[in-house]
């Protein structure tokens, strides 16, 4: 994997980011939230969850409300630990398709510190 920032292959995103974005689309919500440090936190659609229960309960409800398939098709390296994955949706939500970007911010630990969703 790559140093610097730019982009990057999704295969050479960290272990705990790919894990993620797998369980994530396979509804997998035990693996996905092991992906989370426990202080950590994640916003998506304007709401922030903080804390690994918090964080499964929106796991959860996220992976129940509608069906969608979710392809990456970029990720890029910001800064250390800090990755940008762009991610294509499509399914029954409102809208039906839609690219978010899914900001990551690992801990010392190898574990996500911060995940923030949007357009």
């Amino acid at each position: 994997m790559t140093e610097h920032p730019g982009q990057v292959d999704v295969a050479d995103l960290p272990e705990v980011v790919r894990n993620f974005l797998r369980a994530h689309e396979a509804r997998d919500f035990s693996t996905a939230t092991a992906a989370f440090a426990p202080e950590a936190a994640v916003t998506d659609d304007g709401r922030t969850y903080r804390g690994t229960d918090a964080i499964r309960g929106w796991l959860e409800q996220a992976g129940t409300q509608y069906t969608y398939t979710a392809t990456p098709v970029g990720a890029e390296r910001d800064d250390p630990g800090r990755y940008t994955v762009v991610q294509h949706l499509e399914g029954d939500f409102p809208g039906g398709v839609v690219d978010l970007r899914y900001r990551f911010v690992l801990d010392g630990h190898e574990l996500i510190s911060e995940l923030t969703i949007a357009p």
